[in-house]
Parts: structure tokens; C-alpha cells; sequence
């Protein structure tokens, strides 16, 4: 990690937490900070102080992240650098402003980083995952020792962490969601063969709602041996290697010789896209829903898209509905969760988390402070 810059720090020690001294207010904390693509710096910042209807959370685990890693290879629109880093969360209330009455010191909670505004076009259209307020205010900052949630997110998308669940399954809370929001766009069946491009953590994810949902059957296609296996532990009916040469031609044979029904795109690749469209079915329905970097353009047959009656889809982000949807499923356990988090490393070591994902050595890691 770089050390470059004011107030830089490598590891401080943990030690206790500076609100069990009385001197929060004017403690240090730290915080990952993206100051430019490939480079972070663990910055020693002052810990926020919760305002009317915030609370300040004490991290206790924060999650990699797809959208992080792009934003760490390439940059990403949504984190404007230098940009707090981390938005997949959960921990254990330090402080609640004033006003809070449902959450106070010493809870454990789950969140997701954003809220809608609820009173805007798009809230109005039932479409809060448009919400201009909620994507500009995303909360970001969770690779760090505290992380302060504004009063909308308190109010609308923040719950109680039940006891059974380990804190890092908490921390799924706003991929799930994500995930779910695609499937409700998708209006999946049972009685589908769903192909997932993709054999990453969102893959993954996807994978596992699909099974939940009874699915009959669920082919998981990537690239890595390692990545199939995971695939396959995590309840894929069927895996296929995406560089196979005859990849193509075995997708084409699914579903009766029909190929699949659904396919959700989750690489975030134009190839990833192109190969999507090339494999639904006749009648079939495709969810893109990894996102390609800026300004990439897929060209689409016309003839085909007309004649073969296919349904694009381009979910983005979630709904409240979508949140709450995906705490229930973690509450009652979505079985494989704990899985997709293989690897786990401290604040300190936020450089090898990338590095592990670079590699493709672990789906989610978890950070903890």
C-alpha cells in the first residue's frame, strides 16, 4: 500500500476502541483511500461524529467487491478519486444521533450504502434504483475502522443483524440485493434452464438465488479451473468452460437442443455481452448484468433481435423492496453465502486483497479492521 502523502499510515495498532475513552470526537481512525487507479493509501482521518438521525458504525467486516476492483484497475464514474473505498458492510453501532430510536450503542447491523429520496421522477415510477439522490449520496468508506450512515440510510435500509448470522454474511446485503433486483427484472421460472456467464462472487450469487428459487436447472460457464469447481460446490447442475472450443456448441445442446431460456451476464465484459446474446434461445430473455467499461457499444443483429423475439435487460443497483427481499433471504438463510467468502485479511493488507482478486484466487474477501 503506498505511503505516500499526508497523514499516511501502514498499521497502527487496533488497540481499544476510542469511544470507550470518552474521546471519539476527536480520535483518529483509518480509512482506505483510492488516490488513483492501482494505488491506495490507509490515511489516518478524524472519525466522524453522527448527526441528527446517523449513526456511527465500527466496522467489523467489509467485503471485496466486483465494482471495486474495476474501480481499482480502471477507475469507476461513481468514485470520483480520491475516494473513500468499500460500500459492502456490517458492524456494531458505536453512536446513534440524536433522534434515533430504533438502533442505539452496542447493535449489531447490517446496511446497504444508499437510500432513494422517495419523492422524485423516478421514486414517483417505482424505479428507486434511479434515484439521482440516492446513487450521488452512496455511501463509500467502509474499507476503514468506523463509517458514518447517513439519516436516509439509517431510516430506510438499514436492519438488525440477527445473531445467527456471522458478520461477514451481513456484509452481503447490498450485492444480494443487486441480485435480486436482476431476478425480479427477469421474472425467472422454475421450469427454466438459466445460464450464468461468469463464475465470479456475482456469478455466484446468482447462482445461489436461482437455487433457492427452485430452478430446474442452473449452468454456470467461466473460465479457470478453480472458478468451475467453486461453481459446481455451490450447487451449478452443470459447468462449462467458456474457452472450450466446443463451449458453444454444448450451450446450443441445453434445453432440448433449444439452448437456455434465460442467460445473466455477469463478467462485465463486451465479450461477456456478445456471447450472451449469441446463446439465449429463441423467445429468451438476457440480463446484463455486469457493467461494461464507459463509452463500450455491442452491436446488436436487428433481424434476430425482431425474429427471435428476444428481451434484453439492463438492471442497475436495487429498490428498497429489493433490500429488504435480500435480508429476508440472509435471515432465513440462503444456503452457500458463507462460501462465497474465501478469503479474509486485515485493513493493513488491502493491497493483497486485489491482488488475490487480480489472480482470481478468491471470490469475496472479507476485510476486517
Amino acid at each position: 500500500m503506498s505511503t505516500a502523502g499526508e497523514r499516511v499510515v501502514s498499521a497502527p495498532p487496533r488497540g481499544p476502541s476510542p469511544l470507550a475513552s470518552g474521546t471519539w470526537r476527536a480520535a483518529g481512525m483509518r480509512q482506505a483511500v483510492l488516490v488513483e487507479p492501482g494505488r491506495l493509501e490507509l490515511r489516518e482521518v478524524t472519525v466522524p461524529v453522527p448527526g441528527s438521525g446517523e449513526l456511527l458504525v465500527e466496522v467489523q467486516c467489509a467485503l471485496s467487491c466486483g465494482t471495486d476492483l474495476k474501480a481499482f484497475r480502471r477507475g469507476h464514474p461513481l468514485f470520483p478519486m480520491p475516494a473513500a473505498f468499500g460500500h459492502e458492510f456490517s458492524g456494531v453501532v458505536a453512536k446513534a444521533g440524536d433522534g434515533v430510536e430504533e438502533f442505539r450503542a452496542g447493535d449489531a447491523v447490517m446496511a446497504v450504502p444508499t437510500a432513494p429520496c422517495g419523492s422524485c421522477f423516478f421514486c414517483g415510477r417505482g424505479q428507486e434504483n434511479l434515484c439521482p439522490e440516492a446513487i450521488e449520496r452512496m455511501v463509500t468508506g467502509a474499507y476503514a475502522d468506523y463509517l458514518l450512515l447517513p439519516a436516509r440510510v439509517v431510516k430506510h435500509n438499514t436492519f438488525h443483524k440477527p445473531p445467527e448470522l456471522s458478520f461477514e454474511q451481513a456484509a452481503l446485503l447490498e450485492p444480494l440485493a443487486c441480485v435480486v433486483h436482476a431476478q425480479a427484472m427477469a421474472r425467472r421460472s422454475r421450469a427454466e434452464t438459466v445460464l450464468v456467464i461468469g463464475a465470479g462472487a456475482f456469478g455466484m450469487l446468482h447462482l445461489l438465488v436461482l437455487r433457492h428459487g427452485g430452478v430446474r436447472k442452473i449452468v454456470a460457464a467461466g473460465h479457470g479451473a478453480q472458478r468451475l469447481r467453486w461453481a459446481e460446490e455451490l450447487g451449478a447442475d452443470r459447468v462449462i468452460d467458456a474457452f472450450r472450443e466446443d463451449a458453444a456448441r454444448e450451450i446450443a445442446g441445453l434445453n432440448g437442443g433449444h439452448g437456455p431460456d434465460l442467460v445473466i451476464e455477469c463478467t462485465g465484459q463486451l465479450a461477456g455481452w456478445r456471447d450472451a446474446l449469441a446463446r439465449v434461445r429463441r423467445g429468451g430473455r438476457v440480463v446484463f448484468f455486469g457493467g461494461c467499461a464507459p463509452g463500450t457499444v455491442l452491436d446488436v443483429d436487428t433481424r434476430r433481435m425482431h425474429y427471435d423475439n428476444l428481451s434484453l435487460l439492463a438492471p442497475f443497483h436495487f429498490r428498497r423492496s429489493d433490500v429488504r427481499a435480500a435480508y429476508d433471504l440472509l435471515r432465513c438463510g440462503l444456503d452457500g453465502a458463507q462460501a462465497i467468502i474465501n478469503a479474509r485479511r486485515r485493513l493493513a493488507e488491502l493491497d493483497e486483497v486485489f491482488a488475490l482478486l487480480e489472480r482470481g484466487e478468491a471470490l469475496k474477501c472479507a476485510v476486517i479492521p
